[in-house]
């Protein structure tokens, strides 16, 4: 018979394995399953590489790296610091553009199949990371303004098109099953990019890691073409409409369904909200960043520690809670919970902001966005027509991602003249309306049909 000692080391090596189990079983069901945690590694490891990069412009004290010289006269012929207005400007300017390539998104995915659209996104952010390449070795004035444009349209077009394409692959009962692991693996490539960076940024420079970026883009494009005969398998055998056809339909669909059903108004609400308190959270990280780490390098590093933390603790969500809470609650826990901690958070913030603590929170906020939050909204879309995910979903998670921004970057500006503590009490109060939005998609989400 065995010792109790031992019986609990065995139920102890078996709680350790049974994630695993389950892992092989869900690659044994879906072998489409093995290209999506490909793809979601590469296109996260190619952003976090670079994520660091785009922190440190934004904290620079040196104005010519970060603007054109003419842009800087422009502002002290005027009387005003730019300085001073660094991240409303940015975030203002980020709006505008985002309004601008949202109806061209809007054509494109209207005009042209998936197998045209898809790999049209990446090669054109391919492209410009060449470009990007060429302005850093160069040491080229401003380029910091322009990468932090470039990476904001990079990080929301890239991360919405590919969730958008895996709800084409996958029926709803299999995304509450997988997108945790999906997860998981786009958490992986999060950790490695960091990884490379603040290895290699030090001993190669900023201009090569552009080069690394590029070729896990690359990589993300072989992804999508082993991915679309398991896309259009499921269209044909569900009978639903026909990925491989242009969707029709004018460059504004997105926001006319948004304005028309309830569901989408509540999920962008949530959205709104959430960028929100992550927008109040990273201005007052950045301004303290700017007061204590000068170096562009040493705050790069610095950036990239924080995304480790940040990664670890998605990772161990993922594949310890995310995918039992889909499987056996429905998205109601996933999306709660985040709401819950960051109130929390916030509230010991307001009460006391040290830098340590505004660093943990920093953490928690983001972990438990892309460990439950994020798969949670995108199980979602599994259940809708396909203009829901690809003009509906991408305007939410662009132009009202990007209105949050600036919106907030301004709110933050205001209530910063009066302290870190009145900062935070502020955001706890978005955090709560933030959880008020969930329970209005939760209860939107149960008039939908259960799968398809």
């Amino acid at each position: 018979m065995s010792s109790p000692a031992c019986t609990g080391c065995c139920m102890s090596a078996a709680g350790r394995t049974a994630p695993l189990l389950r892992l092989r079983q869900a690659l044994r069901e879906s072998p489409a399953l093995l290209w999506s945690f490909l793809y979601f590694f590469c296109l996260l490891s190619g952003y976090y590489v670079l994520r660091p990069v785009r922190e440190a412009m934004a904290a620079s004290s040196d104005m010519r790296t970060l603007f054109p010289q003419p842009l800087i006269d422009w502002f002290a012929g005027h009387g005003i610091a730019l300085q001073d207005f660094t991240l409303q400007f940015l975030f203002s300017c980020v709006f505008v553009i985002m309004l601008v390539l949202q109806p061209l998104y809007g054509w494109l995915v209207s005009r042209y199949p998936r197998r045209v659209f898809l790999p049209l996104v990446y090669g054109f952010f391919i492209v410009t990371l060449l470009v990007f390449y060429a302005m850093f070795n160069a040491g080229v004035p401003g380029r910091g303004m322009a990468f932090f444009f470039w990476i904001a349209v990079y990080n929301l077009f890239a991360v919405a098109v590919f969730w958008s394409f895996m709800a084409d692959v996958f029926s709803n009962a299999q995304a509450r099953a997988y997108y945790g692991y999906i997860g998981a693996a786009g958490t992986v490539g999060a950790f490695l990019g960091p990884l490379i960076t603040s290895t290699l940024v030090q001993r190669v420079g900023i201009a090569n890691l552009m080069l690394v970026s590029a070729g896990f883009l690359l990589a993300c494009m072989l992804c999508i073409w082993r991915l679309r005969p398991w896309a259009v398998q499921r269209e044909r055998e569900q009978k639903l409409v026909d990925g491989e056809q242009p969707m029709g339909g004018s460059v504004i669909d997105g926001l006319k369904l948004i304005a028309r059903e309830p569901l989408l108004r509540w999920l962008t609400l949530m959205v709104v909200f959430g960028v929100g308190v992550g927008t109040m959270l990273y201005n007052e990280q950045a301004s303290i960043v700017r007061r204590m780490i000068t170096d562009p390098a040493a705050s790069t590093a610095f950036y990239s520690r924080i995304d480790l933390a940040v990664n670890a603790l998605t990772l161990v969500v993922q594949l310890g809670l995310t995918r039992w809470l889909l499987s056996r609650f429905g998205i109601a826990p996933a999306l709660l919970i985040p709401g819950f901690a960051i109130i929390v958070g916030f509230s010991i913030l307001a009460a006391s902001p040290l830098p340590l603590m505004v660093a943990m929170v920093q953490v928690m906020t983001r972990a438990s966005e892309f460990s439950l939050g994020k798969p949670a909204r995108e199980t979602i879309y599994t259940r809708v027509d396909r203009q829901w995910r690809y003009k509906a979903g991408a305007a939410i998670d662009t132009v009202f991602y990007r209105g949050a921004d600036i919106t907030f970057a301004w709110v933050h500006k205001g209530l910063s003249l009066f302290g870190s503590h009145v900062v935070f009490a502020g955001g706890t109060l978005v955090a709560i309306l933030m959880t008020l939005s969930a329970l209005g998609v939760l209860r939107e989400e149960k008039k939908l049909p259960r799968d398809r």
